[in-house]
């Protein structure tokens, strides 16, 4: 048991240890090392029928991750290829118009109705003759009138329909044709994307962290398919005390300690929070305020790029 005089003497000594320790401690700002984290999802509520990487592999963009079943999805890209080669073949048919056999045959139908009304006229004329003389009914020459006329009218309709195939399609009906096809390539190409969106792959170069469903399982749209850790080096996550906060801005460069490493490695700061964590500023007095954090990212160099996630860092405050 130390006497009184006894505690002083070693509490005073013990005081600028402490003073030294909190000195240090207000220089740095605690964190870990991290990497973006990239959660590639679902967009349709598949089958999982293939996994070619396996966890932890380094991987480059584009690589296939995961393969979700497309069945379904390419019969209906089979169908909308089918409407798009419909609308196609409308569209060149009345770009080309009517073929010489279907003019040659509205020809032929034009001569065959003007040689009926020849006939039928002369046939009129005879009853008209006839009836002057008092030799036949007025209603059989009514009737050769109107046999006159319906020839007339049917001349009249067969020189129409030729023109119309002479002339050839309307150019609103092109238009229609136009954008009809227009429209169905639209839909394929929406559905091809959904198609393409089943296999799952690489978004940015980085290392396949973690693959959540297993294989054979039924996904849910939006749940995470492959997550990765993008990115060459980590960067160093860390909450920076409210009294530095003014002294420090994106692009600062920042010396970063790394547990287990010995010395200093450089960084830069990529991003910082204008909001402190947990409890906003002005609900605490000026005292409090003190002990607010901000969170904020250094971007460590290549050079480190073989250092782990979830090591403990620290950044050295200027």
């Amino acid at each position: 048991m130390l006497r009184t005089p006894a505690r002083f003497l070693l509490l005073a000594a013990l005081f600028p240890a402490l003073a030294a320790c909190t000195d240090d401690m207000d220089g740095v700002a605690l964190g870990t090392l991290e990497r973006d984290r990239v959660a590639l999802t679902a967009t349709a509520a598949e089958v999982l029928i293939e996994l070619p990487v396996p966890q932890g592999t380094q991987v480059a963009k584009g690589t296939v991750l995961a393969q979700l079943d497309p069945s379904e999805q390419l019969a209906i890209v089979n169908q909308a290829r089918a409407e798009v080669a419909k609308a196609r073949a409308n569209l060149e048919k009345l770009e080309n118009g009517a073929r010489a056999e279907e003019i040659a045959k509205a020809r032929a139908d034009a001569a065959g109705a003007k040689a009926e009304l020849v006939d039928a006229q002369a046939t009129f004329q005879r009853y008209q003759d006839l009836t002057g003389r008092g030799t036949t009914s007025q209603a059989q020459l009514d009737s050769a009138r109107a046999a006159r006329d319906a020839a007339d009218a049917t001349l009249q309709s067969a020189e129409e329909q030729l023109k119309e195939l002479v002339t050839g399609t309307r150019p609103e009906d092109l238009e229609i044709a136009r954008a009809e096809l227009a429209a169905a390539e639209a839909s394929l190409a929406t559905q091809e994307k959904i198609l393409s969106d089943l296999t799952i792959t690489a978004s940015r170069d980085g290392v396949l962290d973690n693959l959540p469903w297993n294989l054979g399982e039924r996904v849910t749209v939006g749940s995470p398919v492959a997550i990765m850790l993008a990115g060459d080096a980590p960067y160093a996550r860390v909450y920076v005390p409210e009294p530095h906060r003014v002294k420090i801005n994106e692009g600062d460069s920042l010396e970063v300690r790394v547990d287990g490493l010995d010395e200093t490695l450089p960084g830069k700061v990529r991003w910082i929070s204008s909001d402190p964590s947990f409890t906003p500023y002005y609900a605490l007095n000026q005292s409090e305020r003190a002990r607010l954090m901000y969170v904020a990212e250094v971007q460590l160099p290549e050079s480190a790029s073989d250092l782990p996630n979830g090591v403990p860092a620290q950044v050295l405050l200027p």
